[in-house]
């Protein structure tokens, strides 16, 4: 039953493989003031999540909190018209633990000691919040695409998320003609708005351990645990108000799609100190492997009104509660990065990804997830990500700055998804503690499908273009012992 309950705005489950399994690289205010740049940056305590091997470089226990505050913008734009929202987000996205045992200088033998790592950190959050309206009437109705959906694979179950369209009579079965909109209050073009919003995140827990040898070869690996919470709903309403003298009608349709999940991956990384100004990382991350729990439901209402604009009466209705489990495997990563140090001036560094977001994979015993994979395959691509940063030092204080590009995972570039990052940032180093404030700035574009139609194998829409400016601000409190 699940496998004909997906949520109109997709054919399937198959952007979830996305939304969970895309890269940022995150991490304390000093990582990101330096665009995420790390993998080759060993001494941060950010190394617990990322590159492993860099704990090796500890000479003292840390440990460090990191609370943030941003900003999530969307300008969306449908039929020539646009909509603002604005997102604030409170979260305390890092937590780490290093208990380093380094040996005493004059003792003899390669290895000289490690560190083990503990931290809880935010990988993604979901809160957001966009929409759109229009003054102009809109090509299609998501009457026109329940229908073909109905004709096309058949009557959904007795109060199904997807059925509701039929259970007000919205949509019906003719027994000429098969599945048709209501022809007698549907009539013309619809004006349509929608408001999507979307809260949650995932975070991961990452227990690892770094050693040295012979303060040249740092090697290092990690388990980690990760868990998803994602919440979605949909508020999406057609108004048919044509010429007068018909009859018109006003209808509305509420989602609820709820999603908590477990997982766990490992991560294998080395640092090497070809000389002693310059270091030379790579980090291996598995796949992400994730048992999730989803929860669909929905409630629909129309108003039908007579030739002269007076309501006649009033339809609802309230879908069951559908559940199901999965499967998911995100992504591998290879990444590697080198830093070039000026003397104790400080340093300059960058870092490259290689993820191919194709080999995510769907799996579940609830419904038949082979054609979400086969659009897994279609829709998304691998990509190259890079980031570069620097760090001056005068004294005690640190000033910082980065950049960040996340490359297009979709295989169709109607447009540019790919993902700038700029970020800044301060610091101050005492003997016990330290203080490091980040900024930083990223954009986005998305093109939303409310509903895809299909005409001669293309989708003609409708389609919202949304500009997404996410802005953050980091403060990192860390204490040595």
């Amino acid at each position: 039953m699940a496998s004909s309950l997906s949520s109109y705005a997709q054919f399937g489950y198959f952007e979830d493989a996305l939304r969970f399994g895309e890269f940022r690289s995150t991490g304390s205010a000093r990582i990101t003031g330096l665009g995420g740049t790390q993998m080759s940056l060993g001494g941060d305590i950010s190394n617990i999540h990322t590159n492993p091997a860099g704990l090796g470089f500890f000479r003292r226990s840390e440990f460090s909190i990191t609370p943030s505050f941003g900003n999530w913008r969307s300008e969306s734009v449908f039929l020539n018209q646009s909509q603002t929202d604005n997102t604030g987000n409170f979260a305390i996205p890092n937590l780490s633990l290093v208990i380093s045992n380094p040996k005493a200088p004059l003792t003899s033998g390669a290895f000289r000691g490690g560190s083990f790592g503990i931290s809880f950190n935010r990988t993604n959050h979901f809160n957001n919040q966009f929409g759109y309206f229009s003054d102009n009437p809109s090509a299609y109705s998501l009457l026109d695409y329940y229908a073909n959906q109905y004709n096309a694979n058949g009557e959904p179950p007795l109060r199904a998320p997807n059925g509701l369209p039929l259970d007000i009579s919205l949509v019906f079965f003719d027994n000429a003609a098969g599945f048709v909109v209501d022809p007698d209050y549907a009539i013309g073009a619809p004006f349509a708005d929608e408001t999507y919003v979307t809260s949650g995140g995932s975070t991961q827990t990452s227990i690892s351990y770094g050693a040295n040898f012979e303060n040249k070869l740092f090697i290092g690996g990690s388990l980690g645990l990760s868990t998803i919470n994602y919440t979605r709903s949909i508020n999406y309403g057609e108004e048919f108000f044509d010429d007068a003298g018909v009859r018109a009608l006003n209808w509305r349709l509420n989602e609820n799609y709820r999603i908590n999940g477990f997982g766990a991956n490992i991560g294998l990384g080395v640092i090497y100190k070809p000389i002693e100004t310059v270091n030379l990382g790579f980090n291996f991350q598995s796949p992400t492997w994730y048992q999730m729990n989803r929860e669909e439901d929905g409630e629909i209402a129309g108003d039908f009104f007579d030739v002269n604009g007076n309501l006649e009466f009033r339809e609802d209705a309230v879908s069951d509660i559908v559940i199901s489990r999965s499967s998911l495997s995100t992504p591998l990563r290879l990444s590697g990065g080198a830093t070039f140090f000026i003397g104790k001036s400080g340093f300059i560094s960058a870092d490259v990804d290689y993820v191919d977001y194709s080999t995510s994979n769907i799996g579940s015993r609830d419904f038949n997830a082979n054609a979400d994979n086969q659009a897994i395959r279609n829709l998304y691509g691998a990509t190259l990500n890079y980031r570069i940063g620097g760090e001056y030092r005068y004294n005690i204080w640190r000033v910082r700055a980065g950049y960040a590009f996340y490359g297009d995972p979709f295989n169709e570039k109607t447009i540019d998804r790919s993902t700038q990052q700029i970020s800044g940032g301060l610091g101050i180093r005492l003997s016990k503690m330290y203080v490091d404030f980040a900024l930083s700035s990223s954009q986005f574009n998305q093109l939303y499908n409310s509903f895809p139609i299909i005409n001669n194998g293309e989708n003609e829409g409708p389609f919202t273009r949304i500009k997404n400016t996410r802005t953050n601000g980091m403060l990192t409190l860390g204490f040595n012992f």
